[in-house]
């Protein structure tokens, strides 16, 4: 059985950096596809990033240029660099293996890391 902890979230002020980290159990990520989500209150779930098992990453419009998605292989695990965070990156954060370009999740959801960006 597949088991996702994100953690790394925290209060940040606007301009500030956070990097969020997903510990996977259950498979490994380096052959799979995976994608950080976020949900804002009173918003759906959306994508913000996702790494195929091979080839290159994706990232939404709204994060491209600050935020970098990775995987490390060796701790299983899926990271998320998040720079120049702004207001609006306030939202719960999440990790899940993807079915690659239609970004459809695959596994339970994990408890997210809640991230706010606020002075």
């Amino acid at each position: 059985q597949v088991h996702l902890v994100e953690s790394g979230g925290g209060l940040v002020q606007p301009g500030g950096s956070l990097r969020l980290s997903c510990a996977v159990s259950g498979m490994a990520v380096g052959i799979n596809s995976m994608a950080w989500f976020r949900q804002a209150p009173g918003k759906e779930r959306e994508v913000v990033a996702s790494i195929p098992a091979t080839g290159r990453t994706t990232y939404a419009e709204s994060v491209k240029g600050r935020f970098t998605i990775s995987r490390d292989n060796a701790e299983n695990t899926l990271n998320l660099q998040m720079n120049s965070l702004k207001s609006e990156d306030t939202a719960v954060y999440y990790c899940n293996r993807i079915i690659y370009g239609i970004n459809h999740p695959l596994e339970p959801w994990g408890q997210g890391t809640q991230v706010t960006v606020s002075s």
